[in-house]
């Protein structure tokens, strides 16, 4: 049953009041960094997963200020607590959102994130961190998912470290594994994807592992609504990270999903997936490279499951006069079913990817696809710069085109490859290590897959993005 923030508060508009409370808050809180000065000199490193805020550096610091007394505060002498989060405001427009030659297609809305959390430690042993969200949209029709949840717990676990090698999770938390191909926290929309789960951790001088079971927490857009526990889809892991050298390191991993609802182009039903994998990465010289290989098998209903990918990536730093440039280039082979009569699905499933794994107008997600993805990116000072081309096709012409979310965005309507191209820009400041800011844009233009399905209007995305952390 879902209880309406409305109904909990008694207030008739809870979106905007609550948008309004944040936004006071937002702005006190850069007044209290303005009037205590704090200034790039604070020895605090912000992670993307809060959890891994290097705090502790204030620990021996005797003459912190306001704001770091409140992100370091003993307790006693083997006991602290920390406070922190982060605000995101987000502007995102589309123009032929459909790709379509039809009226009505042209949006404008508003993201706006608030997460705060606090971490417990005791001594060297035992951790307790919480961290709640409140994600909201205006102005969007039919809102997603992804997009609003007024007020829900995103992380909340415990972690005791045994000795030097090995430590237990037990809780909520967000994941991060490898090169955000397979498992990421989904920081592109406006919520993040969370598992409840029991992990245990090793690690070495030269080697990691991860060993877990987990549930995908499925959001709902009211306050502390959030399903959780749900058994019908459940994600079972062994990762193990192997350092060959100061610079080259091999990952090997193995995943189990369960999931009693999946709908592809050519299958429909419980799934059972195994999936193994491979990926070699590290860099040489001025060379960076991160490449990957993964089989899946497993069945759905009465169907075998055989998938694959292949994916490469080079980068390599070169200077063009006095500025540096990082040049590089990704491509991807992502298996799509073959035949939809011989009873094997080949059909990839890239089980919990970044929600923006092509950029953030995503259009299109890792399955049946194969691209090429050239770009460049600079940084002078405090602004970064990035250009990149994609370019798409089915990788089977029997097979529909899957979204980020692995949704069958378009189902398979014409024996055509060539989905079309994608050019994209970023542009960045970072006016310190508290405030950035973002401007994204991509244009797409349609191919003969998607003109031969009825979209063939140029679609045009932007999205600016301000974010505080505190």
């Amino acid at each position: 049953m879902l209880i309406r923030a409305d109904e909990v508060f008694h207030w008739p508009n809870f979106q905007k009041i609550f948008t309004k409370m944040k936004t006071k808050i937002i702005l006190a809180l850069l007044g209290l960094v303005s009037s205590i000065g704090i200034s790039q000199n604070t020895p605090i490193k912000f992670s993307l997963l809060r959890q891994y805020d290097d705090v502790d550096t204030l620990k021996h610091n005797p003459s912190k200020n306001t704001y770091q007394q409140i992100k370091y505060i003993p307790l006693s002498k083997h006991i602290s607590l920390s406070f922190g989060g982060s605000w995101r405001l987000q502007y995102e427009s589309f123009f032929n959102e459909q790709i379509q030659n039809s009226p009505n297609q042209d949006n404008l809305w508003y993201l706006n994130r608030v997460m705060l959390h606090a971490h417990l430690k005791i001594k060297d042993k035992f951790q307790v961190f919480a961290e709640v969200n409140s994600s909201l949209i205006r102005d969007k029709d039919n809102p997603s998912p992804v997009d609003i949840d007024e007020l829900a717990i995103n992380q909340i676990f415990i972690k005791y470290t045994f000795n030097d090698h090995w430590a237990i999770d037990i809780g909520r938390e967000n994941l991060i594994l490898g090169s955000n191909r397979l498992v990421d926290l989904r920081e592109g929309p406006n919520v993040r994807r969370a598992f409840d789960l029991t992990q245990v951790n090793y690690h070495s001088n030269t080697f990691y592992a991860k060993a877990f079971f987990a549930i995908p927490v499925k959001p709902n857009p009211y306050v502390f609504d959030n399903d959780f526990l749900e058994f019908d889809e459940t994600l079972s892991a062994l990762y193990t990270t192997t350092s060959l050298n100061k610079t080259n390191h091999l990952d090997a991993y193995v995943f189990y999903q369960k999931d009693d609802n999946v709908n592809y182009n050519n299958a429909q039903g419980n799934e059972r997936r195994t999936s193994l994998g491979l990926r070699y990465f590290g860099n040489y010289k001025t060379l960076k490279f991160n490449n990957e290989a993964l089989y899946q098998f497993g069945n759905i209903e009465n169907q075998s499951i055989r998938a694959w990918t292949l994916s490469m990536q080079l980068e390599n730093k070169t200077k063009l006069g006095k500025q540096l440039y990082n040049i590089g280039v990704k491509s991807e082979i992502i298996s799509g079913d073959k035949n939809q009569n011989d009873n094997v699905l080949n059909t990839f499933d890239a089980l919990y990817p970044s929600g923006a794994y092509f950029g953030r107008v995503a259009r299109f997600g890792p399955s049946n696809l194969i691209d090429v993805h050239p770009y460049i990116n600079t940084q002078f000072k405090k602004i970064f710069i990035e250009f990149d081309y994609d370019v798409f096709w089915r990788h089977s012409v029997n097979d529909g085109v899957y979204n980020a979310a692995l949704l069958l965005q378009y189902p398979n309507t014409n024996n055509e490859r060539f989905i079309g191209q994608q050019v994209g820009t970023i542009i960045g400041y970072k006016m310190n290590k508290y405030i950035n800011l973002e401007f994204e844009s991509n244009i797409i233009f349609p191919g003969s897959f998607l003109k031969q399905s009825n979209q063939s209007d140029t679609l045009y995305h932007f999205i600016l993005t301000t974010e505080i952390k505190f």
